[in-house]
């Protein structure tokens, strides 16, 4: 038996592609990284399906490539997503995903009576990983919140 595929979403020339994105968590990295301020063609697919996830969320953005950093912060929202730099509708390089040491301006700290709310300083986190958990530690208030209430607060 021969399977049909088709193309759900349309190459692109230049630029990145982050794929196997957890579903209804794409427009939030689009946002962490301001991509919808681009003036760059941008493709989006949400809830497609996936025979790993059961369904993703999936990005193309054309002439703009992720750096290794945002890849780290990237691991934050998607630990298990892919990051391919294109080049010539042709995967050149592939990024790794790796947990940051610390991350800065990215979440508010969750703490109401952190000093950061009220001060011109901007928020720094330590992460914190124990096997699959992730946590972030303020660097002001000093409180520890898992991964999940940090993404899902954005």
């Amino acid at each position: 038996m021969v399977k049909e595929t088709q193309l759900q979403v349309e190459a692109i020339h230049n630029g990145s592609v982050i794929d196997h994105i957890p579903a209804h968590i794409g427009i939030k990295i689009l946002k962490l990284f301001k991509m919808h301020k681009a003036n760059q063609r941008i493709t989006i697919g949400l809830n497609l399906p996936s025979s790993a996830l059961g369904a993703k969320d999936l990005i193309k953005i054309e002439n703009i490539y992720l750096t290794k950093e945002q890849a780290s912060q990237l691991a934050l929202y998607a630990p298990k997503a892919t990051v391919n730099q294109i080049e010539e509708y042709k995967v050149v390089s592939k990024l790794n995903l790796t947990l940051p040491e610390s991350i800065e301006s990215v979440f508010e700290c969750p703490n109401s009576n952190c000093i950061s709310h009220g001060e011109p300083v901007e928020s720094r986190f330590k992460v914190q990983q124990k096997q699959e958990n992730v946590h972030l530690k303020c660097h002001y208030c000093e409180k520890v919140f898992s991964r999940e209430i940090m993404t899902e607060a954005r």
